[in-house]
């Protein structure tokens, strides 16, 4: 348990990428197993140990602490696990730390009404970061910065393999993954996935950008639309079909239609998942309220149906076919999928050019159609796991962007967590009428400026999009500028305007003022403009009546 708590504390306040692979492949070579096999699973796929812990949590320290100063405490850290490490009482530790192994067999072998007593001993048997540790294990969130494939990059670095090769066989494995260790390690065969339907690494696109445009030669490449959905890879053999994310995430719970759809069939495909009615493509939005879902309803079925949109195959009947060109990768999809198409899906279309002028007016068409952009393939491109350079590009439409108000705040997380980083803004819904005194940095207090009448209506949330530096103005301005204060949350006065850009905005039910913004993202600061002079809802709800 020592070596992981190490571990995580490290991951958790290193920011360079290069550096968390160092720390997770040194650990690799430390940790014995099953230990660091259970840590491997608890930073990618988690453990799902099925503990109640936050409840039972929140029971024990009703025992050992004020409720009330857990309570505020707990709003002040804005981390349960955090906070009951700090607060929990320093016990007499006579033996040594238990290990990662034993704890997950510890809680795997009892009966869920053994876990409080499980939890508090084992975190009287531990030091501070020990606990915070044990919680974040137990926990199955340990927010360290560690996405899955940086956890395979760092197992391929560290072991010579090629990530890829992980990834093909990684989805037919358990934790602790003794298998796997045991092939990188020199001392097994390379785990056969067998009749497991597995995810193969997908190819990903650059963003072109001018200069990439230097090369281009229109004859080289097709082109195809950039629909608003989420990359998928299908993967069956007979009737196991699982639907993975392009990280490698399996999703296949929230999507079981496309599930039946592939059974019988021995294939890998990959494509574009949407939502669609009566063949238009719904907004992401639509397609949001299935995402993450482990059971699906009826009612969510019928109003929200998948599509899957084909654009490649790469394993047909057996047979790779990752290593041909991508026009004949394209005639065997569209041939097998004549032959035998799945419900709900259909193969890309190709867009006739000849020329950049003719994509060029194609590209600028995309907004006014609800198309998020362009794909440019090369005709001869084999398909290769990760990011080529000028292989693939995507050529999105430019950003929208409107003057927002800041409305709410909230403490951000990990090395954020003493910082208000996660902001929640607004529009005008009425004119206001009386015009918000100039924001300055270096005016102490400007809550007590005559208040702006107008009602602001909430359009969007975003924590990224700044600097440090600014998220320091940002985080001094919201203290000065507070309320009212709703546990780790913050109201402030409309003083600030933040120009926000966003891809798309869709009307949605769900939200106070009608719509939901797409990938919305802090573009500007504006210290320099007046509250009074932010965008009024009529302007966000045009962009959607206009396309």
């Amino acid at each position: 348990m020592d070596l992981f708590a190490t571990l995580l504390d490290r991951l958790v306040i290193t920011p360079q990428r290069n550096r968390k692979i160092a720390l997770l492949a040194a650990y690799f070579t430390a940790a014995p197993d099953p230990d660091r096999g259970y840590a491997l699973a608890c930073l990618t796929d988690g453990l799902h140990l099925k503990i109640a812990w936050r409840r039972t949590l929140l029971e024990l320290m009703a025992e050992r602490s004020d409720p009330v100063l857990y309570k505020l405490s707990r709003d002040y850290i804005g981390d349960t696990a955090e906070t009951v490490s700090l607060l929990w009482p320093d016990a007499q530790v006579t033996q040594a730390a238990p290990r990662l192994g034993d704890v997950v067999a510890a809680f795997r072998d009892s009966h869920r009404t053994r876990h409080p007593a499980l939890i508090a001993a084992h975190l009287d048997a531990l030091d501070a970061r020990g606990r915070w540790a044990f919680l974040k294990l137990v926990g199955g969130a340990p927010r360290a910065g560690v996405s899955a494939r940086l956890a395979k990059v760092a197992l391929a670095e560290w072991s010579g393999h090629d990530v890829a090769e992980i990834e093909e066989v990684w989805h037919a494995l358990q934790a602790p993954y003794q298998p796997l260790f045991d092939w990188l390690e020199g001392r097994g065969p390379r785990p056969d996935p067998g009749a497991v339907p597995v995810f193969r690494p997908v190819m990903l696109a650059h963003p072109i950008e001018d200069a990439d445009w230097a090369g281009f030669t229109a004859a080289d490449y097709v082109a195809e639309w950039k629909w608003d959905g989420i990359r998928v890879q299908v993967s069956a053999k007979g009737d196991d079909v699982r639907l993975f994310s392009r990280a490698g995430d399996d999703i296949s719970l929230a999507f079981p239609e496309v599930r039946s759809a592939f059974m019988g069939r021995d294939v890998v495909a990959d494509g574009e998942l949407l939502v669609v009615r009566d063949g238009i493509v719904a907004p992401f939005n639509d397609l949001q309220q299935r995402l993450n879902r482990k059971t699906v309803s009826a009612k969510m079925l019928k109003d929200h149906p998948a599509h899957v949109r084909l654009y490649d195959l790469l394993i047909e009947r057996g047979e790779d076919l990752r290593g041909l060109p991508f026009m004949d990768r394209r005639e065997r999809l569209v041939a097998w999928h004549r032959t035998d198409p799945p419900r709900s899906t259909d193969v890309s279309d190709l867009i006739a050019f000849t020329s950049r002028d003719d994509l060029d007016a194609i590209w600028s068409q995309t907004r006014a159609s609800a198309i998020e952009g362009l794909m440019l393939k090369r005709r001869d491109s084999a398909y290769l796991a990760g990011r080529v350079k000028g292989q693939w590009w995507k050529w999105k439409r430019s950003a929208l962007t409107l003057d927002c108000v800041l409305m709410y705040a909230q403490r951000g997380s990990g090395k954020r967590s003493s910082f208000y980083s996660d902001y929640t803004f607004g529009v005008w819904k009425s004119a206001p009428t009386v015009a918000a005194p100039k924001p300055d940095r270096n005016v102490e207090l400007l809550t007590t400026a005559q208040p702006i009448s107008g009602e602001l209506v909430p359009v969007g949330k975003a924590y990224s999009g700044f600097t440090d530096a600014e998220l320091k103005d940002l985080d001094r301005w919201i203290r000065q500028n507070t309320t009212d204060k709703f546990g780790p949350v913050r109201a402030v006065a409309p003083g600030l305007v933040l120009e926000v850009a966003f891809d798309a905005v869709h009307r949605s039910a769900r939200h106070k003022s009608g719509v939901a913004m797409r990938f919305p993202r802090i573009h500007r600061i504006r210290w320099d403009k007046p509250a009074a002079e932010a965008d009024r809802l009529e302007t966000i709800m045009a962009l959607i009546d206009g396309g």
